[in-house]
């Protein structure tokens, strides 16, 4: 008998509804589930951040207005040998074809930011899969690859958003690091931010067109990179083959 049958057994064979809710829990970690337990509910979470012992970490930019400051991230990007994970909205990716191909050539992930960066928390199930299949598909009618990376607009969620993105085929991606660029604070404000939170298997927030990110950015790598981190993109950070997702967002091996 496994530690978890036997943990399983244990809260079941109490009376009590907490007994019972521990036996629930302990079953949906056991099985891999994303689950969060807190005050009685059970809830299905994204991918915050990854556990590695590698010091692999990612930079990410999500796509939904403007494009007049993408050109300088993607020269520091290129500059410092780094691949980053963009999250596209599908207006953006139909009115900025030219930028699609861009950093899909330069080696750079893409992922689906959704169709209308609309509140998706509470949204029917079939507008869901809409939003994701029609996004998606205006990403790879430029790029010719697929999608399988889903993030929420405003990193709002429920447990029909995330079950209905996996059943879809997309891995969920929230970030454990914001960089705050979207509120345009200086370039040393920003650098300051994510420097000083990211670790081992962090996905950092930055956005496209942010006011001053280009300019944190050269900051931002080189520290990290002095620090011992290599940046790869979300599908490289995420863990392969048995995983679950803890109370806190992080993907770690299926113990």
């Amino acid at each position: 008998m496994n530690v978890c049958t036997l943990r399983l057994r244990r809260a079941a064979g109490a009376l009590s509804l907490g007994a019972l809710a521990l036996a629930l829990v302990i079953l949906l970690r056991c099985t891999g589930a994303y689950v969060l337990f807190a005050g009685g509910t059970v809830r299905r979470l994204p991918v915050y951040s990854v556990e590695r012992e590698d010091r692999k970490i990612s930079i990410t930019f999500d796509c939904a207005w403007g494009t007049e400051h993408t050109d300088a991230i993607l020269e520091v990007l290129a500059r410092e040998e780094v691949r980053a994970t963009f999250f596209m909205v599908e207006f953006w990716a139909e009115k900025y074809p030219e930028y699609v191909q861009k950093i899909d050539e330069a080696g750079h992930e893409i992922g689906t930011h959704s169709a209308t960066h609309s509140h998706m928390a509470g949204m029917e199930e079939a507008r869901i899969r809409e939003e994701l299949r029609t996004s998606s598909a205006a990403i790879t009618a430029v790029t010719g690859k697929a999608v399988t990376l889903f993030r929420a607009p405003f990193g709002e969620y429920d447990d029909r958003l995330v079950r209905t993105a996996e059943e879809e085929g997309y891995a969920v991606i929230q970030w454990d690091v914001d960089s705050l660029d979207w509120k345009d604070l200086s370039a040393s404000e920003i650098a300051l931010r994510v420097t000083g939170r990211a670790k081992e298997g962090s996905i950092i927030l930055c956005h496209n067109n942010g006011l001053h990110t280009a300019e944190a950015l050269p900051a931002i790598l080189d520290a990290l990179q002095n620090g011992g981190y290599t940046f790869v993109p979300v599908g490289e950070l995420l863990l392969q083959g048995e995983s679950v997702v803890d109370a806190q967002g992080r993907q770690r091996p299926a113990s």
